[in-house]
Order: C-alpha cells, then sequence, then structure tokens
C-alpha cells in the first residue's frame, strides 16, 4: 500500500510539473506581460525596469524555477485585467464552482445509478426504452443548448427560477455560499441540472452496461442456483460489483465537472471560476489562465489520486496483485 501511495505521488508531481511548463509557457509566448502593464507608448527604459524587477531578464531556466516555487504557494502574481492578486480572484470564485459542480454531481449519481440499474433489470420495459432514448439526447445535446433550453422554459415561460447569478449568499468562515439559503438553492438549480445533463446520462448508460455484464457471471448463477432472493442477488452481489468501476468513472467526472463547467457558468453567468477564465481568455489576462490551468490539474490530479486509492482498498483484486497472492 505504501509503495503504491509513493509511486502515485510521484506520478502526480510529475504531471504537475508539466502542467506548470505548460502554464508557464503561456508568458513566454501568449503576449508580453510588460506591454500589458505599461502600454505600447512607455518609454524603453522603463520597460527594461519593469522586466527587471520581475525577473524576465533572467535565463529561462531560472524563471521557471521562481515560478514553479511561487506556484507551490498559489501565488501567480497580479492580474492584468482587474490589478488584484490571482490568488485572490480565485479564492473568491472558488466556493461558486465547487458548489455548483458538487450539486451536479450528487444530481447524476442519485438519479444516474437507480435509472442504469433499471434500464438493466427491466430492460424490455418501456419505461427502460424512455431511459435509454433519453440518455441518447443527454449525450448529443451541447450543454450551452440545454441551457439555453431550461432559461427558455423555467425561466422565462414558467418565471420558476431565476435565468442568471448565484442568487443570496452567506459568509460560513472564509467560504461564502449559497447553499444555506432558500434564494441560494432557486439560482443552483438551473445550471446544476445543466451540468449533470451528460453526467447523468453517462453514468446510467455504464450502470446499465456493468449490471448486465455482472449478471452473466458465475458467481450470479450460482447465487441463483443457491436459491438466494432476487433482491439478495441483484443489489447485495452484482450492484456491489458494477460500483467499482463506476466509482472510478464518477470521481473523474467530478474534476470534469469543476474544470468544464465554464459553458454553464457563462450561459448563467454564475460567478465562478470558468466565467473567470472565459474573461481572462477575452482580455489576454495570462496570469488567471496560467493560475486556471494549474489550480484545474491540481483538482484532477487530487481526485485521480483519491479515486486509485479508494479502488485499491475497494477491490481485493488489486491489493493481492500488489502483494504477489493468488
Amino acid at each position: 500500500m505504501l509503495a503504491f501511495l509513493l509511486r502515485r505521488l510521484v506520478q502526480a508531481v510529475i504531471v504537475m510539473v508539466a502542467v506548470a511548463l505548460i502554464a508557464f509557457l503561456l508568458f513566454q509566448y501568449v503576449g508580453d506581460p510588460v506591454v500589458f502593464l505599461l502600454g505600447q507608448d512607455a518609454a524603453p527604459q522603463q520597460i527594461q525596469a519593469l522586466r527587471a524587477d520581475l525577473g524576465l531578464d533572467k535565463p529561462f531556466f531560472v524563471q521557471f524555477g521562481h515560478f514553479l516555487a511561487n506556484a507551490a504557494q498559489g501565488e501567480f502574481g497580479l492580474s492584468l485585467r482587474q490589478g488584484a492578486k490571482v490568488s485572490r480572484l480565485l479564492a473568491e470564485r472558488f466556493p461558486a464552482t465547487v458548489e455548483l459542480a458538487l450539486v451536479a454531481a450528487i444530481m447524476a449519481v442519485a438519479l444516474g445509478v437507480p435509472m442504469g440499474v433499471y434500464a438493466a433489470l427491466r430492460r424490455g420495459s418501456a419505461m427502460a426504452q424512455v431511459f435509454m432514448t433519453a440518455s441518447l439526447m443527454g449525450v448529443s445535446l451541447p450543454t450551452f443548448l440545454i441551457g439555453i433550453l431550461l432559461i427558455l422554459v423555467f425561466a422565462v415561460h414558467l418565471g420558476w427560477f431565476p435565468s442568471f447569478g448565484r442568487g443570496e449568499v452567506v459568509p460560513l468562515g472564509w467560504w461564502r455560499t449559497g447553499l444555506l439559503t432558500a434564494d441560494g438553492w432557486m439560482h443552483v438549480v438551473l445550471p446544476a441540472v445543466t451540468l449533470a445533463v451528460f453526467q447523468l446520462t453517462l453514468i446510467m448508460r455504464l450502470v446499465r452496461a456493468e449490471m448486465l455484464e455482472v449478471l452473466r457471471t458465475d458467481y450470479i448463477k450460482f447465487a441463483r442456483a443457491r436459491g438466494l432472493h432476487e433482491r439478495t442477488i441483484y443489489f447485495g452481489h452484482a450492484l456491489k460489483n458494477t460500483l467499482v468501476p463506476v466509482m472510478t468513472i464518477t470521481g473523474l467526472q467530478l474534476g470534469g465537472l469543476i474544470a468544464f463547467a465554464i459553458i454553464t457558468e457563462t450561459v448563467f453567468q454564475w460567478p465562478g471560476m470558468g466565467l473567470l477564465f472565459i474573461q481572462a481568455v477575452t482580455f489576454a489576462d495570462i496570469p488567471v489562465m496560467a493560475a486556471y490551468l494549474c489550480l484545474i490539474a491540481l483538482i484532477f490530479v487530487a481526485i485521480n489520486l483519491v479515486v486509485d486509492l479508494l479502488y485499491f482498498a475497494v477491490d481485493p483484486r488489486l491489493r493481492l496483485s500488489r502483494t504477489g497472492g493468488h
């Protein structure tokens, strides 16, 4: 177990260094931060002095080393557009994105798993066919179109939910949450559903496929031969083994929800990191773009590491293979 953990940590560090290098190259090849800060009409002496202050006159690897050291402390400099520290901007937007992703993930898992089990156990029924047809639509429709349709129906025509913003938020230490207010919940429903649709359909189809595969295995046939109740076979044996790969995919999808909430946040003007990143791209705000890239990579690496450890703990075959057991 310790060797497995150390190997995963080394791989995580290598991935983060590679991502940091890509983020650092943004500063080198996507515009000149000195020009952004001083403008086109700055005197050559001013430009040279600022380049020296920022360390841009040093060799490449020295600059990259300073960038790694600062990134490890969560420091990415000042936003070229807003003039504020990038770390503070991300800290302000981080709670909104995380809450949106968590609500969407809970929706996707809470609905996708039972729908997938039902579609597997009752695959010839009309409702199962409805689920599979709906899943095709959920996979095929782009996220922005789903968001626009939800706004049109539930915000414009029916007026049940607001169409933009985060609503009322309350402080919870340094975290500002909208999940403790009724207005915050009203605002999160439509963007969370928009973000959850693709994940829900993916989980449902995966659970259905895995469930059908497990039901054809020998130990399920043996359980039936022993006279076990169908409910015990389905939920005590088949579902438990079905959820092992589903857990892996779901964990990785949580990182995807955080990373790819950009479109949803743009459609609903949700004040999260995705909207901040889109604004940074529009104005070529390189420090924000680099910080967002590193943060998302860190989230993916951390979730991947946790999922690997859970997978290792849940599946005894992995433990046996690591120890050389039979």
